[in-house]
This record gives C-alpha cells, sequence and structure tokens, in this order.
C-alpha cells in the first residue's frame, strides 16, 4: 500500500496527459460489459480504426453508441499528434475543444465516464449528450463528416421506438443494422464511416441484412471488409467481428471492396490476452492506404480487392471466405497394407519389451 501510495503521489497530476494516461488504465482494468448489449472495445482496435480514417481538423466527428468515448478521444489524440501546429490557431483550437467530437448514449454512467474522459484529454466542451440515437429523437442528418463506433449488437427494438427514416433504409428490429442506416442518415455527403459489425451482418440472409448491404454497395461506396479474429473482445465476448467502411455519395460508386483476413491483434486469443509478437494491425493499416498496391493480390492471400459484379452476383454477401480461394494440398497415404505390417512391428517391439521387463523383475 506504501509503495502504491508514494507512486501515486510522484505522479504529475497536474499534466493533463498523465491523468488521461490514469484514467485510460483504470478504464481498461474495469468490466466493461454493459446492460445494453455493448462492452468495451479494446484500445488498440479503437487505435487501429482511427489510423485508418486518419481524421483530421476540418472533420465534424461522431459516435452515436459512445460509451466511455473511447473513439473520440484516440480522435482526439490522433489529431493533437498530428496538427499539432495547426491547434495554436485560435480557430482550429475552439473547433477542436468544442466542435470536433460529438457522442451520444442511453446510459447516464457512461456519458460521465466518457466526459470526464474527454476533459482528460484537453476537449472542455464535448458535444455529449443522453440520447436514444435510433429513436425519433435523434433528428441529425447530414450533419457529421466521419462516423466512428463499435454500436450494440443483438438488441432488438420495436418499430415504434425507431425513427421511420431508418426504417426507410432497412426495416428491421435488430440494432446492428439500424445503426448502419443511422450512420448513412448522420453522414454529409462525402461524410466517412468505419463500424465494427457482428460478422451475421455480413452475410445474414434477412430482408433487413440484405437491403443494408445493397444500400452501402449500390447507393454509396463500400471501401472495405476487414474481418476480425473471434478472440478479439475476449473475456467479455467471443462474438465474431468485422470492421465495415464506407462513404457515403447517395450517388454509388463501389468499384472493388477490399477484403482482408485479420489473424493476430497482438494479443493471444483466449481469456487471457496476453500479448504476443503476431500482429497484422500494422499491416492492416498500410494496405488499406495503398490500396492500388493490392491489385495484384491474389486470393489465396490474406488480402484481395473483389469486383462489385462479383459481390452483386453472390447476393450481395460480404463474408470474406465466399471469395477467399483455399489452396488445397494432396495428401498422399500409404496403402493399407503397409500401415498393416508398420502396427505389426510396433505390436512385435511392444511384446519383445514386455518379455524383457519380465526377465528383469
Amino acid at each position: 500500500m506504501t509503495k502504491i501510495v508514494e507512486g501515486i503521489n510522484a505522479l504529475d497530476m497536474n499534466n493533463r496527459d498523465t491523468m488521461g494516461d490514469v484514467y485510460e488504465y483504470v478504464l481498461g482494468k474495469m468490466a466493461a460489459s454493459g446492460n445494453n448489449g455493448q462492452f468495451r472495445t479494446p484500445r488498440h482496435i479503437i487505435r487501429m480504426m482511427v489510423e485508418l480514417m486518419r481524421p483530421t481538423l476540418k472533420d465534424t466527428i461522431c459516435d452515436p453508441a459512445m460509451g466511455s468515448a473511447g473513439f473520440i478521444v484516440e480522435s482526439a489524440k490522433y489529431i493533437q499528434q498530428h496538427y499539432k501546429n495547426e491547434l495554436l490557431k485560435k480557430e482550429n483550437a475552439d473547433h477542436y475543444k468544442s466542435g470536433l467530437l460529438h457522442g451520444f448514449d442511453t446510459d447516464a454512467t457512461m456519458l460521465r465516464i466518457g466526459a470526464m474522459n474527454l476533459m482528460l484529454h484537453g476537449v472542455d466542451n464535448p458535444d455529449i449528450a443522453y440520447r436514444d440515437s435510433l429513436s425519433t429523437d435523434n433528428t441529425d442528418e447530414n450533419r457529421y463528416s466521419l462516423c466512428l463506433a463499435n454500436p450494440p449488437f443483438t438488441g432488438s427494438l420495436d418499430n415504434e421506438a425507431v425513427s421511420k427514416s431508418l426504417l426507410a433504409i432497412t426495416k428491421t428490429k435488430k440494432t446492428e443494422l439500424l445503426f448502419l442506416a443511422l450512420f448513412v442518415r448522420m453522414l454529409q455527403t462525402g461524410g466517412r464511416c468505419a463500424s465494427i459489425v457482428p460478422d451475421g451482418v455480413l452475410f445474414g440472409n434477412s430482408t433487413g441484412h440484405k437491403s443494408i448491404r445493397k444500400e452501402l454497395i449500390d447507393n454509396h461506396r463500400l471501401e472495405a471488409v476487414i474481418s476480425m479474429p473471434s478472440g478479439v473482445f475476449k473475456p467479455y465476448a467471443g462474438v465474431s467481428t468485422a470492421i465495415l467502411i464506407f462513404t457515403k455519395t447517395n450517388a454509388g460508386g463501389t468499384d472493388k471492396v477490399w477484403f482482408y483476413d485479420m489473424k493476430a491483434d497482438g494479443f493471444s486469443l483466449d481469456d487471457k490476452r496476453n500479448a504476443i509478437a503476431d500482429n497484422d494491425i500494422p499491416d492492416v493499416v498500410a494496405r488499406f492506404h495503398n490500396l492500388a498496391g493490392e491489385a495484384e493480390r491474389t486470393r489465396k492471400e490474406q488480402s484481395f480487392l473483389v469486383p462489385v459484379e462479383e459481390i452483386r452476383e453472390k447476393g450481395y454477401d460480404l463474408s470474406i471466405n465466399k471469395y477467399k480461394e483455399v489452396e488445397r494440398e494432396v495428401v498422399t497415404y500409404d496403402a493399407p497394407e503397409v500401415i498393416m505390417e508398420r502396427i505389426e512391428c510396433l505390436e512385435q517391439e511392444i511384446q519383445n519389451a514386455m518379455i524383457a521387463l519380465k526377465k528383469m523383475i
């Protein structure tokens, strides 16, 4: 206890970076599974998504299911790091403190945690509000230039409680589909979105599943589907997930969709989640920002491009296994007679060993 008190006492708590780091560490150690289907997104996955989207000071960023505000805090840190000199200008600093970041949630406790998290990272007046993003209370439309989120899965809402403008995009009760429709509505034309979705969104056969995939592919520009290993959210959940990245265009534009089969995230995929050497995240980010270099990659590799015509032919299925080419090796087995002879030889060796052992007793 003395060591802990002395350690905390030695921290410079007037330094916002230190306070922010301490606060994020505490959040990381909290049991973060909520009552509404939400659970904490690992910090390195949030960081990867922010690096994929590269937010700028010109953006207006929103997470309509913010939880502890991980996505918007990481966006703030990215901008602090990459736009340090630009933040010295008053108009940029004002936008950073009060106009850049927006977040909503229906959990008052999470709102308080998120607001504190943002304030400790220098965002003095964040637009944080108690709001059911899927209801008619949320009227945001064509407002944001970037959405980053991990919306709640497995939830189901009554149609009466859902905004009619969302049901017009996809008629469903499933929250993961309704949030994708919400991103489409909330984004400005040209706005971008990176969202975590359960694997079922990629290949579900219901009318709601098919209609939202068709909406993203035909009416906007779907850019990437990054399949993540099922252990990413352990120990809280073992659900298989993916990241969808798209740009709102209202005029189509999907040409080729980039698929990536992410196998490792730098941590073991069991409940312990110990750090390991295998990590695809740097490769994911580097390849996404150089899609021109992916054109020659084959379907046998970890990432590749798929023409939109092929996706339409396969019923708008976005499961990577639909397009990945598995290389099968021919295995040649010995003839049964050879195997039997080998077994007989082993049996004779065992008998001889037992006879020798008996003589020693």
